[in-house]
């Protein structure tokens, strides 16, 4: 028999298997990672029908809950870092559906941002826009989207000081920032806005996007790590001399805590890193911080941290939904790059996530997908609630593991090679 058709019985075979595995949802490790990245998409989109109605309607993108279990939305008309994750949201269904609904409602609410993208008060807009004119404009090359895109790139960038070698995150001269005694705070979170820059300069060829990112990208992690790859929230630069002022924390438990979503975003923003510069320096870093979540000994055993891994109150404190989301995302692209095998941890957060403890029944919720995150303890916000961007980030994951398994069969079913 040639291997042609000795590759061919074995594929015959393995779709014959993966029909086979076929099985509900509920039935966990028994179901293929396809089935299970498949089913959960489809109820996620389910809750996001009845949440984007309700959006359009409102014109305004959801956010969280009140205490009083009614939603919240971004601020109306200003600025809010998490507007734009509804609308990526909306854009990944879309991409993984076809359906028009899905574009349609991610084109009208991010429409209600765009003139946020001048803005030079805020970091984040990285977040903002990168989620979701950036996703817009990766599925339908609009040329609209790409110009909002750079135009904000171009307002990111003014926030940057080459003497410190990072971008300002936190105005200080007003608000809560202002009794911190901070000169030029800059926050782990910055890591994840450093992808709108990278997209720059590979849609306008212009390096000096990308120089500002590497920068900033080193500098954090010169300054950021403790020896065992957990992180400082905030470090606190001379804005004259580039001299670290302090090392602190605004949302984590202690100084010298461990913030879960703080590492979750250094786990993300240097495995970005990574893909667009393959410095090697950056992948290892994404692999310590990683180990450093995975192996931490107040992990619970379904891999959905607490708040914080230092919290004195573990066992009985708050899990954050929203930390193990971006962590399994930032996991699953992980896997395409370094020789550890990522992959069994990341489906074990999915599976958590997906269970009944983490996802809302649908219609419930005020229609978020998941339940149990938390904002910021210290500042007696968004305790124990459904956030967007949990919702956003457990969508990339289930599509990021449904595209990793369609190209594995691909490669099998092809004749090319057989795993």
């Amino acid at each position: 028999m040639n291997i042609f058709y000795s590759n061919l019985l074995k594929a015959v075979s393995v779709i014959i298997l993966l029909m086979c595995c076929n099985k509900n949802v509920n039935q966990g490790t028994s179901q293929s990672l396809n089935d299970f990245a498949v089913d959960n998409l489809a109820l996620a989109s389910g809750q996001i029908d009845l949440q984007l109605q309700v959006a359009i309607e409102k014109q305004r993108i959801p956010r969280t809950q009140h205490e009083d279990g009614s939603i919240q939305f971004t601020h109306n008309g200003n600025f809010d870092w998490t507007e734009g994750f509804f609308p990526g949201t909306c854009w990944y269904l879309y991409s993984f559906t076809g359906d028009e609904k899905y574009r349609n409602a991610a084109e009208t609410l991010q429409d209600l941002i765009k003139d946020h993208r001048f803005l030079t008060t805020n970091h984040d807009l990285g977040f903002v826009f990168n989620c979701s004119y950036g996703a817009g404009y990766r599925i339908t090359k609009n040329e609209d989207f790409k110009q909002i895109l750079l135009d904000a790139a171009n307002s990111l960038i003014q926030r940057y000081n080459p003497t410190v070698g990072c971008i300002l995150s936190w105005n200080v001269d007003r608000g809560w920032q202002s009794s911190r005694g901070w000169l030029f705070p800059v926050i782990i979170d910055n890591m994840m806005n450093l992808e709108l820059l990278f997209e720059a300069s590979e849609i306008t060829g212009d390096p000096i996007y990308r120089d500002i990112a590497i920068s900033h990208a080193n500098t954090t992690l010169k300054n950021h790590f403790r020896d065992d790859f957990s992180s400082y929230h905030v470090i606190d630069y001379n804005p004259q001399t580039g001299a670290v002022r302090s090392k602190q924390t605004a949302q984590g438990y202690a100084h010298e805590s461990a913030w879960a979503r703080g590492q979750a975003w250094g786990l993300y923003g240097y495995t970005i890193c990574y893909r667009y510069t393959k410095d090697p320096a950056y992948l290892e870093a994404a692999e310590k911080i990683a180990n450093f979540i995975l192996s931490n000994p107040n992990m619970p055993e379904d891999l959905v941290p607490y708040w914080d891994y230092n919290s004195p109150k573990i066992p009985n404190d708050f899990r954050d939904v929203s930390a193990a989301a971006i962590t399994a995302s930032a996991l699953i692209e992980l896997v395409e790059y370094s020789e550890r095998d990522y992959l069994k941890s990341a489906k074990a957060i999915l599976r958590s996530l997906s269970s009944a403890t983490y996802k809302a029944d649908q219609g419930t919720n005020n229609h978020f997908i998941l339940k149990h995150s938390v904002g910021s303890i210290p500042h007696g916000a968004e305790i124990d609630v459904p956030l967007v961007y949990a919702d956003y980030y457990y969508v990339e994951s289930l599509i990021r593991l449904h595209k990793s398994e369609i190209k594995n069969q691909e490669v099998f079913v092809s004749g090319i090679s057989v795993k």
